[in-house]
């Protein structure tokens, strides 16, 4: 088990509303082979999970690019995307950024994230 991001919202998120919401947004739902739901998006051709569905949205990127599907699916869901350690991911000015105890760091240029794709992060 990787480091976690959970989808945060105020009221709490029903999974018939997270079905309704996320392929207007362009994600899909899958059931994985151990029985829990997925959130996934496309990237040349393949599906890649971006979420799981565990009572909440439960995400553990591998990539940048994971990091930045997770905020589009916060901000479709009208969510905030919080770390383990309280850290808070967030976009501004097309850049995405990562909040925590009163400092800010950059990751990186959305769209370019996105365009790269889902290649894994090194070791």
């Amino acid at each position: 088990m990787g480091y976690e991001l959970r989808v945060v919202r105020q009221s709490p998120l029903a999974f018939a509303e997270l079905a309704k919401a996320i392929a207007p947004a362009g994600f899909g739902l899958r059931r994985s082979e151990g029985g829990s739901e997925e959130i996934v998006a496309g990237h040349a051709g393949a599906t890649h999970t971006v979420a799981r569905w565990r009572g909440q949205l439960i995400g553990e990127p591998g990539s940048d690019w994971q990091v930045a599907q997770l905020l589009r699916l916060s901000a479709a869901l009208g969510a905030r995307l919080v770390g383990e350690d309280g850290e808070v991911y967030g976009l501004r000015d097309g850049v995405i950024e990562v909040e925590t105890g009163g400092s800010v760091v950059e990751i990186g240029k959305f769209d370019e994230i996105i365009d790269a794709g889902p290649a894994a992060w090194s070791p």
